[in-house]
């Protein structure tokens, strides 16, 4: 069966991205809506002259976001990307085959990280994420940070050959920067959700994240590169369970 792809992406501030992604994305898709936090750069320009769908909404948050955007999407069929991703030539071969063969409910792919211009094989790979379904059969789940689709029980499922371009962190201070915001936002979940950390959290859960990534996945094989992804990721746990920490003692403070 023959199926139109809605292409949908969500930017803010994404003009050293914006272009590559939409690039990736001609003779795939059949429309390309984008939706915008209201950038200060150059992002409008550059999609409203690459003749995009181009809407300005509020950000909440990035499930909201994307929820928000697939809600704009004229066609039933769903790609989401982020603004730092594209399609490698495999994976747009794989989509195009799947728009004139579709047979699942939804289709995951692997994402190839690059990393301050070295493509992350071990540590961040296969990373995979399903981001081309039938919007009436999934969506965008309620997580803060890291949101992913699910699908209605009972939905198949296959997997594309091709990788999911991520163009991650140009520079070590973008990663710093990015991961205590992330660790910020996910202490608050974690909060409001009711989990709470201690001291074990604190020293455990960091060291068993490095030795995941460093020796289960192999980051050591992704060399500098690989030691700075495994240190850092678990530098962010650490944080997380520490800025839960300081919510639940400065919560029990507030009822004394």
């Amino acid at each position: 069966m023959m199926v139109k792809i809605s292409a949908v992406i969500i930017t803010f501030n994404e003009e050293k991205n914006i272009s590559r992604c939409l690039e990736s994305l001609q003779d795939i898709a059949d429309e390309i809506v984008v939706v915008d936090s209201f950038s200060t750069d150059r992002t409008r320009d550059i999609c409203l002259k690459s003749g995009v769908r181009f809407l300005e909404h509020p950000f909440a948050s990035y499930n909201e976001q994307k929820n928000f955007a697939v809600s704009q999407a004229h066609h039933s069929h769903v790609l989401s990307l982020d603004a730092d991703e594209a399609l490698s030539p495999a994976l747009q071969k794989s989509i195009r085959h799947v728009k004139q063969n579709w047979d699942s409910d939804g289709f995951s792919m692997n994402r190839l990280t690059n990393y301050c211009g070295k493509w992350i094989r071990h540590a961040w790979y296969p990373d995979t994420k399903l981001r081309l379904w039938d919007i009436r059969k999934g969506k965008w789940d309620d997580s803060i940070v890291h949101e992913k689709v699910v699908m209605e029980p009972g939905s198949v499922v296959k997997h594309l050959e091709g990788d999911l371009l991520h163009y991650s962190f140009y520079s070590l201070d973008e990663h710093l920067n990015q991961q205590k915001k992330f660790a910020t936002m996910s202490a608050n979940a974690l909060f409001s959700n009711g989990k709470r950390s201690n001291l074990r959290k604190i020293i455990l859960n960091p060291a068993i994240n490095f030795l995941k990534l460093y020796l289960l996945k192999q980051g050591f094989r992704d060399g500098y590169e690989g030691y700075l992804i495994a240190k850092i990721s678990a530098i962010t746990v650490f944080m997380k369970y520490t800025f839960l920490m300081d919510l639940q003692r400065r919560n029990k403070k507030e009822k004394v």
